[in-house]
Protein backbone atom coordinates (compact mmCIF):
# COMPACT_ATOMS: atom_id res chain seq x y z
CA UNK A 1 0.00 0.00 0.00
CA UNK A 2 1.09 3.48 -1.01
CA UNK A 3 0.14 7.16 -0.78
CA UNK A 4 -0.21 9.31 -3.59
CA UNK A 5 -1.07 13.35 -3.42
CA UNK A 6 -3.21 15.39 -6.29
CA UNK A 7 -1.73 18.68 -7.32
CA UNK A 8 -3.25 21.69 -8.71
CA UNK A 9 -1.97 23.86 -10.84
CA UNK A 10 -0.05 25.61 -8.92
CA UNK A 11 1.28 22.45 -7.08
CA UNK A 12 -0.54 22.35 -4.23
CA UNK A 13 -2.15 19.48 -2.47
CA UNK A 14 -5.83 19.10 -3.26
CA UNK A 15 -6.47 15.35 -1.93
CA UNK A 16 -4.27 12.67 -0.70
CA UNK A 17 -5.09 8.58 -1.57
CA UNK A 18 -4.31 5.54 -0.58
CA UNK A 19 -3.30 3.06 -3.67
CA UNK A 20 -1.61 0.09 -4.53
CA UNK A 21 1.87 -0.70 -4.32
CA UNK A 22 4.43 1.97 -6.14
CA UNK A 23 6.30 -0.83 -7.44
CA UNK A 24 3.03 -2.52 -9.19
CA UNK A 25 1.96 -1.64 -12.10
CA UNK A 26 -1.35 -0.57 -13.99
CA UNK A 27 -1.66 -0.75 -17.20
CA UNK A 28 1.85 -0.85 -17.73
CA UNK A 29 2.13 2.60 -16.15
CA UNK A 30 3.69 3.49 -12.39
CA UNK A 31 1.00 4.59 -10.75
CA UNK A 32 1.83 7.87 -9.97
CA UNK A 33 1.65 8.21 -14.00
CA UNK A 34 -1.88 6.13 -14.01
CA UNK A 35 -3.09 7.72 -11.32
CA UNK A 36 -2.21 11.44 -12.63
CA UNK A 37 -3.66 10.22 -16.53
CA UNK A 38 -7.14 9.17 -14.79
CA UNK A 39 -7.79 12.38 -12.76
CA UNK A 40 -6.15 14.67 -15.32
CA UNK A 41 -3.92 16.52 -12.59
CA UNK A 42 -0.13 15.56 -11.42
CA UNK A 43 0.49 12.72 -8.96
CA UNK A 44 3.12 12.57 -6.62
CA UNK A 45 3.58 9.81 -4.46
CA UNK A 46 4.30 10.30 -0.51
CA UNK A 47 5.06 8.38 1.94
CA UNK A 48 3.41 8.34 5.45
CA UNK A 49 6.26 7.17 6.90
CA UNK A 50 8.41 10.37 6.16
CA UNK A 51 8.54 13.54 8.59
CA UNK A 52 11.08 16.56 8.02
CA UNK A 53 13.68 14.35 5.92
CA UNK A 54 13.47 11.46 8.01
CA UNK A 55 11.69 8.14 7.93
CA UNK A 56 10.48 6.89 11.12
CA UNK A 57 11.00 3.48 10.54
CA UNK A 58 14.46 3.95 9.59
CA UNK A 59 13.81 3.45 5.97
CA UNK A 60 14.56 5.61 2.99
CA UNK A 61 13.27 8.95 3.49
CA UNK A 62 10.61 10.22 0.93
CA UNK A 63 10.03 13.73 -0.69
CA UNK A 64 10.85 15.30 2.78
CA UNK A 65 7.47 15.28 4.39
CA UNK A 66 4.35 13.40 4.11
CA UNK A 67 1.65 15.44 2.07
CA UNK A 68 -1.33 17.22 3.62
CA UNK A 69 -4.03 18.87 1.97
CA UNK A 70 -2.65 22.71 1.52
CA UNK A 71 0.84 21.48 1.20
CA UNK A 72 2.57 22.41 -2.05
CA UNK A 73 5.15 20.08 -4.17
CA UNK A 74 8.35 21.60 -4.31
CA UNK A 75 10.01 20.33 -7.71
CA UNK A 76 13.56 21.51 -7.26
CA UNK A 77 13.50 20.23 -3.85
CA UNK A 78 11.33 17.63 -4.31
CA UNK A 79 9.95 17.86 -1.11
CA UNK A 80 6.20 18.79 0.17
CA UNK A 81 6.26 21.44 1.95
CA UNK A 82 3.31 22.58 4.74
CA UNK A 83 1.64 25.65 4.78
CA UNK A 84 4.14 28.36 6.77
CA UNK A 85 2.36 29.00 9.75
CA UNK A 86 3.75 32.46 10.96
CA UNK A 87 5.22 35.03 8.68
CA UNK A 88 8.40 35.08 10.85
CA UNK A 89 8.99 31.34 10.59
CA UNK A 90 11.85 30.13 7.76
CA UNK A 91 12.25 27.44 5.69
CA UNK A 92 15.00 24.59 7.10
CA UNK A 93 16.89 23.31 3.58
CA UNK A 94 16.96 20.09 5.29
CA UNK A 95 14.07 19.27 6.87
CA UNK A 96 11.60 21.19 4.26
CA UNK A 97 9.87 22.22 7.71
CA UNK A 98 9.16 25.58 9.02
CA UNK A 99 11.30 26.79 12.06
CA UNK A 100 11.08 29.76 14.56
CA UNK A 101 13.85 31.92 14.57
CA UNK A 102 14.21 31.51 18.12
CA UNK A 103 14.75 28.01 19.58
CA UNK A 104 11.41 26.64 21.40
CA UNK A 105 11.90 26.42 25.31
CA UNK A 106 11.09 23.26 27.09
CA UNK A 107 7.79 23.27 28.50
CA UNK A 108 4.08 24.31 27.13
CA UNK A 109 5.29 27.42 24.94
CA UNK A 110 3.00 28.81 22.46
CA UNK A 111 4.07 31.26 19.51
CA UNK A 112 3.24 34.87 19.55
CA UNK A 113 3.74 36.44 16.11
CA UNK A 114 3.13 39.81 17.65
CA UNK A 115 6.65 39.57 19.63
CA UNK A 116 8.61 36.82 17.62
CA UNK A 117 8.41 35.10 20.58
CA UNK A 118 7.48 32.08 22.63
CA UNK A 119 4.94 33.00 25.14
CA UNK A 120 4.55 30.33 28.13
CA UNK A 121 1.02 28.66 28.29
Amino acid sequence: MAHYAFLDASNVVTEVITGINETELIEGLLPETWYGNFRGQVCKRTSYNTSGGVHNGGGTPYRKNYAGIGYTYDAARDAFISPKPYASWVLDETTCSWEPLVARPVGRWMWDEATVSWVAV
